[in-house]
């Protein structure tokens, strides 16, 4: 255990569990989130926590996994009904990858049932998979649809064939499109699609081509995010030996304003940097949630939860994973109790990326000090007493927390 003045940290010694103890619930939205760790091929920018089936092999399967994630979720339900509040309702649902997809339709119908099982569902709630667009079809989205999710998350990186190499994407340039058409004619109302932006060899028609694709398919939300080399990803290696050249700032800045004048003319507003969306009902309620300091439950290998200041996160390993929820209990790698000065600053960092800004009267003397600052260089102004980005200061935004929070 290390124990500073501002937090405390457990880490969880090799075959153990860190005690957990938890405080009880913020207050703010309650969400799920659902980490399914497979994939048929490893994309080479990617750095989360997947696994194809040839790196598994035997050790774990999608079965076990879905077994050790109904333990899971009953076991944590047990363990918040001992809070001193109410578990509250699930507001959202959010499964994520990896490639939720490659459960089918019945598969991903089934883990929103051991949901359920387990939790209450508020009326309305938002449910969301990522889905990536070779493993869909009319009939998976239909099959999801009569299962109870409300939103669909694909893939689509890019319209052009050279970059979606560079990526080592696997679906073809005009199935994302294809796949979000398909999911409207479903009956789905909130499909998104995700772009990448930035990519060594991208061109401004590339781009443009992407966006135009994007426009044509009807969808009411976009994600849109510039490359980042992660380090130990197979890209990494490729630019540290000079293949391709590290994405440059200037021209990240520049698709950027690209994409955002192009959606913008298109009816779909910004209200976090790098999401668009055609209303307020289009946007993703879960993110908001994670944005807006709420509380939410990650169940999965390596899965984040967050509860009361409390955050945890399991072991990353499926097959480790499953074994930790058959000896009972939650599958902790390791938890941190944030401090309030810890809350402040994650506050400030989420908050300033969105449309609403940050309330004046949440900053400390010093940050309004600095907002002064941030506003006389044309990076943020004030309405109704809020701290908004200007579009200048949308391409600065971490320039601007960081002075706030100086």
């Amino acid at each position: 255990m290390t124990t500073t003045a501002t937090s405390t940290s457990v880490t969880a010694p090799a075959g153990d569990e860190p005690r957990l103890v938890l405080r009880d619930f913020g207050g703010g939205p309650f969400g799920i989130y659902v980490h399914v760790p497979f994939c048929a091929t490893r994309c080479g920018y990617c750095d989360f926590n997947t696994y194809t089936a040839g790196e598994l092999g035997t050790s774990a399967s999608p079965q076990s996994w879905f077994e050790a994630l109904r333990g899971e979720l009953a076991t944590a339900a047990e363990q918040f009904e001992a809070l001193p509040s109410a578990v509250p309702a699930v507001e959202t649902i959010f499964v994520g990858g990896g490639t939720p997809s490659l459960l089918g339709g019945d598969g991903l119908a089934d883990v929103l049932a051991a949901i359920r099982e387990n939790f209450t569902l508020a009326p309305g709630a938002e449910v969301t998979t990522e889905s990536n667009p070779e493993s869909t079809s009319p009939e998976f989205f239909e099959r999801l649809l009569e299962g109870g999710f409300t939103r669909v998350s694909l893939g689509m990186q890019s319209a052009a064939q050279h970059v979606l190499k560079i990526l080592d994407r696997t679906h073809t340039p005009g199935r994302a499109v294809a796949a979000a058409r398909e999911a409207r004619a479903a009956g789905f109302e909130h499909v998104n699609l995700d772009l990448i932006y930035g990519t060594p060899g991208e061109t401004d028609g590339d781009l443009d081509a992407s966006l135009d694709a994007v426009l044509s398919a009807g969808v009411d939300h976009v994600s849109a995010y510039s490359l980042i080399v992660e380090d130990g990803t197979a890209l990494a290696r490729r630019v540290r030996r000079g293949e391709l050249p590290a994405p440059d700032d200037d021209v990240l800045a520049a698709r950027y304003e690209r994409i955002d004048s192009r959606l913008e003319a298109a009816g779909l507003r910004w209200y976090e940097v790098s999401n668009w969306a055609a209303d307020d009902d289009a946007r993703c309620r879960h993110n908001l949630g994670y944005w807006d300091g709420g509380d939410w439950l990650g169940a999965g290998p390596g899965a984040h939860s967050h509860v009361g200041g409390m955050r945890w996160w399991n072991v990353k390993h499926p097959a480790r994973y499953a074994d930790r929820v058959a000896l009972g209990g939650l599958p902790v790698a390791g938890w941190e109790a944030l401090s309030e000065e810890e809350r402040y600053t994650e506050r400030v960092m989420l908050t300033v990326r969105l449309r609403t800004g940050v309330p004046l009267g949440e900053l400390g003397v010093s940050g309004r000090v600095a907002a002064e600052g941030v506003i006389a260089d044309g990076l943020a102004e004030l309405c109704d007493d809020r701290l908004i980005l200007t579009d200048r200061g949308r391409l600065l935004a971490d320039g601007v927390v960081r002075a706030l929070l100086t």
